[in-house]
């Protein structure tokens, strides 16, 4: 017998949390959270967090699963979420995998390469290069040596620009072709694919706006200072680098005023949001829907009723 599981997929701010809520009033769910942020403690209004009204509807699972001062791979995602998902089977339940992180989703469902460990000496080596030529200078250095790779990444992304040349310079192979070599781990999971699109993009994009004023108005900057106080965590950790994190933080920095930080902020949250959309532009068998038409909810629930039967 073949069991299972949903994947919700979208861009930022496309509603993702309040339709999988939705489903699991509908549906025997157990929502899994695929989001690269809400892993960590403390980071709730700059990772819209659900909040505790949301939770107490629906639990979720993955979520303040790690401190801020830790990383995250794919590799411990696709872990955790085995773990997860097959609990939720083994309670006769449908696990609900939702969130905007495309590399986890396609880390879960294709497999993930078998990458060299860490060395902290390359990553310190690069990180000195970026301090004087910057991150766009290494994305071009990258994209020399990894077209695949660097093609689907901003070039200020310097979390994964920065795993990426190390990778090469560890083992002389692109992380494009060991990504191209992995292979998925055997399983008797089927997944039923959901991606939400909000058509014109504009529309995505006030939607955006207005979280992200919301965030600012919630207390984001304090939230940020309350984490800048923690004496493990600086600008570079994993974490720190998340959208609007990093912007704001350099804002405290003094490296630049409130107002550019929200604006680098919008900037980088509507980039985000292309390269998810391109991501999903490139899956198959979505089952796509506007999350702002109307009747989408029943719409939706009616594909899951027939993939799920």
């Amino acid at each position: 017998m073949t069991n299972k599981a949903v994947l919700l997929m979208g861009p930022t701010a496309s509603g993702k949390t309040e339709l999988a809520i939705s489903l699991c009033e509908r549906f025997p769910c157990d929502i899994i959270s695929v989001d690269s942020a809400l892993v960590y403690r403390g980071m709730n209004i700059g990772t819209a967090k659900p909040n505790a009204e949301a939770l107490r509807r629906a639990p979720h699972q993955l979520i303040d699963i790690r401190d801020p001062e830790e990383s995250c791979s794919a590799g411990d995602f696709v872990r955790d979420a085995r773990a997860a998902i097959d609990s939720s089977i083994a309670n006769d339940r449908i696990p609900l995998l939702a969130g905007g992180t495309m590399m986890y989703f396609r880390a879960l469902t294709q497999g993930i390469a078998d990458l060299p460990a860490a060395d902290e000496a390359i990553r310190r080596q690069i990180d000195r290069e970026a301090e004087l030529k910057g991150w766009p200078a290494m994305h071009a250095e990258l994209a020399r040596l990894d077209t695949v790779v660097a093609a689907r990444l901003n070039p200020n992304d310097s979390q994964r620009i920065q795993r990426a040349l190390e990778v090469f310079r560890i083992s002389g192979k692109p992380l494009g072709e060991w990504q191209r070599d992995a292979v998925a781990e055997t399983c008797d999971i089927s997944y039923v694919k959901i991606a939400l699109q909000i058509e014109p993009r504009k529309r995505l994009h006030d939607r955006i706006e207005q979280r992200l004023e919301q965030m600012i108005a919630s207390g984001f900057e304090e939230e940020i200072q309350t984490l800048r106080a923690r004496p493990g965590l600086n600008k570079d950790s994993p974490a720190m680098r998340s959208v609007g994190y990093r912007q704001f933080w350099a804002y405290l920095d003094g490296d630049y005023s409130k107002s550019e930080a929200r604006d680098r902020t919008l900037y980088a949250t509507r980039q985000l949001a292309k390269r998810q959309l391109t991501w999903l532009r490139s899956e198959n068998d979505m089952f796509s829907a506007d999350p702002l038409e109307a009747g989408v909810k029943d719409t939706i629930s009616k594909h899951l009723a027939h993939k799920l039967c």
